[in-house]
């Protein structure tokens, strides 16, 4: 319940007391996702707290964004100082800062010494551009497509094809709308790349494929997730989304085309495209059949439908796939996601299976379920009678794991209220 603690303490502008900073920060220091949390909890004083001692030395690499309550209007020439003399990670919470206020202000800062900098560093550097992309990047991005470095070419490239108005999402249409043309029929035909050419490679076409995959295949994957979806209703006669993925592919390809189609979808954060290739959870067939596939293109969707649909497909699939999905729902989980997930559980234990099977969902649940969820929970745990398929003692196991989670949603619910008291201050 750490993370949830941290956020949750941070959200109201809270400080660690100084004699718990020693504990915090050897927390940190084993788990990376509680850092930036951590770091805005220590505040000022942990962080020079860490500058003591090496073992915490992440503290320089870790980028925390100040709270909103202390960032301030920079004096004169100060952002260009830190640009110049900061700290690797000073300079990265820098650029993302002023990226979020003023986009074009942060190439003003990254250009003048983009060549200067190191391939790793420019990576990260680049990076920090994704946040409010648009065409005013496109010259610099153009001009990373020539970098030294394959990874920031790579970078460049994908970055660009974001974009669906720039020049190399044009060139990556026009060779999409080669490998891939109406049929007799409404079906697809594929003629995927014989070649990488040097062309394809500038814009990031990677000429090598991974080991146990053809050539042809990669390439082709990597044209199609690279030119804008909306190619596709026009170049195909004018179909919706939700059209193009019913209709059958040539040859075999359609798993190839769908999975381009699916990682087009997440780069370009068309929830139109997500939702088609998603399909319904319950019945049909779904155009992203691998479930990481799936979970990707749910994190496309507004929060609230993407927890309705995990719920559908809860009802119908039951948890076996059940962990990934979750984990990308926002938390807590809305009411109707919820009941889904203890209804899911209860059918589980009706079987006759033994919890640990689902120990990742239970997990998950005592994290996100929300604690208005107890009172249903405790009748579940009231109303159990165990059948004469049930696996020994399993009935036993699922009463204490129930037990175990009607308990932490008690003890969650309990500490958002006393958090949600009146915040505290850091002093100095």
């Amino acid at each position: 319940m750490l993370p949830q603690w941290l956020e949750r303490a941070n959200a109201h502008g809270y400080a660690s007391p100084p004699e718990h900073l020693p504990a915090l920060l050897d927390a940190a220091r084993g788990r990376t996702d509680l850092r930036p949390a951590v770091l805005a909890f220590a505040g000022v004083r942990g962080r020079w707290l860490a500058e003591q001692n090496r073992e915490w030395s992440f503290v320089r690499r870790t980028v925390v964004a100040p709270p909103a309550h202390e960032v301030a209007a920079s004096a004169p020439g100060e952002d260009e100082r830190l640009w110049a003399e900061g700290l690797f990670a000073e300079r990265v919470a820098l650029l993302a800062r002023v990226r979020e206020s003023a986009p074009e202000r942060a190439l003003s800062l990254l250009g003048p010494t983009w060549a200067k900098e190191r391939a790793e560093d420019r990576l990260l550097f680049l990076d920090c551009l994704r946040p409010g992309l648009s065409q005013a990047d496109e010259p610099f991005l153009e001009a990373a497509l020539d970098d030294r470095g394959r990874n920031v070419r790579a970078l460049a490239a994908e970055l660009l094809s974001s974009l669906t108005g720039s020049a190399l999402a044009a060139r990556m249409a026009e060779r999409a709308r080669a490998c891939v043309r109406p049929a007799a029929g409404g079906s697809l035909t594929i003629d995927a790349p014989h070649a990488c050419d040097a062309a394809m490679e500038h814009d990031g076409v990677a000429a090598k494929p991974p080991a146990g995959r053809g050539e042809r295949a990669w390439w082709f994957g990597q044209v199609v997730e690279a030119a804008p979806l909306s190619v596709w209703p026009l170049h195909l006669g004018g179909a919706s989304p939700a059209e193009l993925v019913a209709r059958p592919v040539a040859e075999g390809w359609r798993e190839e085309l769908h999975a381009a189609w699916c990682r087009a979808a997440v780069r370009q954060g068309d929830a139109e495209w997500s939702r088609a290739l998603l399909g319904a959870p319950v019945g049909g067939e779904q155009g992203a059949t691998a479930l990481a596939e799936r979970a990707r293109l749910l994190a496309v969707l507004p929060a609230g439908e993407r927890a309705a649909w995990v719920a559908g497909f809860l009802a119908a699939n039951g948890l076996s796939e059940a962990f990934q999905l979750l984990s990308g729902c926002a938390t807590p989980w809305p009411a109707e996601l919820g009941r889904a997930v203890v209804d899911a559980l209860n059918i589980a234990r009706d079987a006759g299976s033994y919890p640990w099977s689902f120990s990742g969902v239970m997990g998950l649940a005592e994290r996100c379920l929300d604690p208005a969820e107890a009172p249903h929970l405790e009748k579940l745990i009231g109303s159990f009678e165990e059948n004469e398929d049930s696996k020994p003692a399993a009935g036993l196991y699922w009463t204490d794991v129930f037990h175990r989670l009607l308990a932490t949603l008690r003890l969650r619910a309990l500490m958002r209220a006393e958090l949600d008291g009146e915040p505290l201050t850091e002093t100095a």
